[in-house]
């Protein structure tokens, strides 16, 4: 029988939510256009409103918030109210934290010399 220790690294089930969130093409392509939101939205200092990425993705503005709490939820993007629209910019500390934490989960299990 063999056993897999689980690597002595943060909370591995951390990366969950963020995979999850990034598993739907849609949420994924709004992150991606997020990252360099001047080329794909009309820009203020707060971030892109919703009814921007809602037009972007001819999609329904429910569904639209929808994706966005789920991305919010996963600690990729940060929302800021203004008035009765909501702004949205992506949380690159977070990003960068857990495209690290990442590296480190995936490289410790590839790094245990078992062969899956």
């Amino acid at each position: 029988m063999t056993t897999h220790d689980t690597p002595a690294t943060e909370d591995p089930t951390a990366l969950v939510d963020p995979l999850k969130a990034l598993a739907h093409p849609v949420r994924l392509q709004v992150l991606q256009w997020l990252r360099a939101p001047e080329q794909h939205f009309p820009v203020n200092e707060v971030g892109v409103c919703v009814s921007h990425i809602q037009a972007k993705t001819g999609l329904a503005q429910s569904t639209v918030s929808a994706y966005m709490a789920v991305l919010e939820r996963a600690g990729l993007v940060r929302s800021a109210r203004v008035g009765k629209w909501t702004h949205y910019r992506r949380d690159e500390e977070r990003i960068a934290q857990l495209i690290e934490q990442m590296g480190r989960d995936i490289g410790a299990i590839g790094d245990s010399g078992s062969p899956r």
